[in-house]
């Protein structure tokens, strides 16, 4: 039987587990680690500047791909505490990732030695597995169950904290012999399928709402299958958008408070029967319980049972795999079962997404930002790959961008962390390095872990980073409107080195510049268009992050509410509208 270190036994099974990537720091713990990674030569590995940014960009890798999984790797101490919010944003949002985390020798552990810190307690939460390996032998059967935590049921993130000297022990291990564990799902059964059948049977007005448990099962195109098939409008929610085209003549728009289109509150409003596959009936979606289910009755399939009555009991509850249960339910509607015509019906809902559109046509200056999604829509394709996480730019862009697959909206649906952008955007364009990847920040989310810009800029991984400066901390201000305030969310102030900023302080372009990236910015909406398609060309010859700044004007009110049926739109309505154009090769 071979010999070899624990920390080399672990990256042969990450590399027999698929892993072709690392994100990470190394650190005096966690040395021998990257001395095996080093040794072994297959793994790529990208240098983060904090790691909490390099947990994100694991996110990203993981988010941007079906199969993918994203390795961070830290030393002890703080920077197994920096992983936190990368494991708590990945948990919320059902993400597999790994976090890799040295730590002081064994014998050290309750002695208060030098970054020695109980990470493994501290993450108790926010993953579906954190250990400590004491023992050295343990170390291949620790990685193999953590591959099969992470991928079996509700996937999320593991972190597997080595102390020194368990890497440094040598230990048999033949890395021909490996093999991964099995992974086990839930399916739905026929019975049940012919259930859902029977009541989409009785029912006038059927939603699909589709969740990113469908995403995470790559069954995008079962749902589309069976949404044709039936007849059956569908509602992606924020984790689920892209799992249907958004010019499909299926797509019925997002639900919710904030990250919603008109068209789809009053289309689920309208509706008698929805069923939920893969999604977790999120508050921002639903609003009160009370106002989003009366009057209609509800299916809910979901991977985790305990999901499943966790907001609201449904009429059935299902716990199948998402792509499982599509199977099943195409199936039993194949083999008979009674399907109604559905044409009156999804007739209704394309007139409300024809006409129910929020204007974006503005010529103000300062700009308003509903200008700023229209240009990025006519600058960037069907392919296009959007990156968000939080704020007003973030909700805006879900009410009026247009996505058109699976995985083309990565966003921190849950946790919403700022400073998430940039660093997943990296994760995303180093999963797919032939893409257009485009990130969007407000400019206090750009300025979190603005220093991951460097990345790129070393590494030649290129993406656009679209920045909305309006100087302020967006979202807080408006929800401040509630308590009559406007208190310590102002970022503007008078920069001596930027004059011509008028205030809106810090100089984006000189930072993004100094980190080794190119930067635009526009002042007048008619400068948009041409910014974006000159950072695409800008992309293309630097290879690294080009940052396109908008000065938007200081306050603008998006739209959003308290209840799906109480959305207060700010905006003019009814204005000249920006069109959901029909991306190419796509049915419409």
């Amino acid at each position: 039987m071979p010999r070899m270190t624990a920390a080399r036994a672990a990256v042969e099974i990450l590399r027999r587990e698929g892993i072709t990537n690392l994100f990470g720091l190394p650190g005096a713990a966690i040395n021998p680690f990257y001395s095996a990674v080093r040794a072994q030569g297959e793994l790529k590995h990208v240098l983060a500047r904090h790691v909490e940014g390099a947990s994100h960009m694991a996110e990203g890798y993981t988010r941007a791909k079906a199969g993918n999984i994203g390795v961070c790797v830290g030393t002890s101490g703080p920077a197994g505490t920096d992983m936190i919010t990368g494991l708590y944003s990945a948990s919320a949002d059902s993400i597999p990732i790994l976090c890799v985390t040295g730590q002081a020798p064994v014998a050290k552990l309750h002695k208060e030695d030098f970054q020695a810190v109980d990470i493994s307690t501290i993450a108790q939460s926010v993953t579906k597995w954190a250990v400590t390996v004491l023992e050295a032998a343990q170390v291949p059967g620790v990685f193999q169950k953590a591959f099969q935590l992470m991928r079996s049921g509700r996937p999320g993130p593991v972190l597997i904290d080595l102390p020194i000297d368990v890497q440094l022990t040598e230990i048999d291990f033949d890395p021909d012999l490996y093999v991964p564990l099995p992974i086990a799902s839930p399916r739905a059964t026929v019975a049940q399928a012919e259930t859902v059948l029977r009541m989409l049977a009785e029912a006038e007005h059927p939603l699909i709402v589709a969740g990113g448990g469908i995403i995470n099962a790559d069954a995008a195109d079962l749902l589309v299958e069976f949404a044709e098939l039936t007849g059956v409008p569908v509602v992606p929610t924020l984790m689920g958008w892209g799992a249907i085209p958004d010019d499909h003549r299926l797509m019925a728009g997002m639900v919710g408070l904030q990250t919603s289109h008109r068209y789809g509150n009053e289309t689920l409003l309208a509706s008698d029967l929805v069923i939920g596959i893969g999604n977790r009936w999120a508050n921002r979606h639903t609003g009160s319980v009370a106002t989003y289910t009366k009057g209609r009755k509800f299916v809910h399939i979901d991977i985790e049972p305990t999901q499943i009555g966790r907001v609201f009991a449904p009429d059935l509850g299902i716990a199948s795999d998402a792509k499982a249960a599509l199977e099943v339910l195409i199936h039993v509607a194949r083999d008979g079962a009674p399907l109604k015509d559905r044409s009156e019906w999804s007739a209704a809902c394309r007139e409300r997404k024809r006409t129910l559109l929020r204007r974006t046509d503005f010529e103000d200056v300062p700009v308003k930002p509903q200008r700023v999604y229209q240009e990025m829509n006519n600058a960037f394709g069907p392919d296009t790959r959007y990156v968000s996480t939080i704020g007003l730019s973030q909700i805006q862009a879900a009410q009026m961008l247009h996505v058109y697959r699976p995985r083309h909206w990565i966003n921190a649906g849950q946790a919403g962390p700022l400073g998430w952008t940039g660093p997943a955007a990296l994760g995303v364009a180093v999963a797919d390095p032939e893409a257009t990847v485009v990130a969007l920040s407000g400019d206090y989310d750009f300025q979190f872990l603005i220093e991951e810009l460097a990345v790129g800029a070393q590494f030649n991984i290129p993406y656009i980073h679209v920045v909305v400066n309006n100087a302020y901390l967006g979202l807080i201000r408006q929800a401040q409107r509630g308590l009559e305030m406007d208190y310590c969310v102002q970022l503007s102030f008078e920069n001596i080195n930027a004059p011509e900023l008028n205030g809106y302080g810090v100089d984006h372009v000189k930072v993004a510049e100094g980190l080794g990236c190119k930067a635009l910015r526009v002042f007048e909406p008619d400068g948009i268009l041409p910014a974006l398609e000159q950072a695409k060309k800008l992309m293309v010859e630097h290879r690294v992050p080009i940052m396109v700044e908008v000065i938007l004007e200081r306050v603008t009110n998006v739209s959003m509410g308290t209840e799906i049926d109480n959305v207060i739109e700010f905006a003019e309505l009814d204005g000249v509208q920006n069109p959901i154009p029909t991306a190419s090769g796509l049915r419409d």
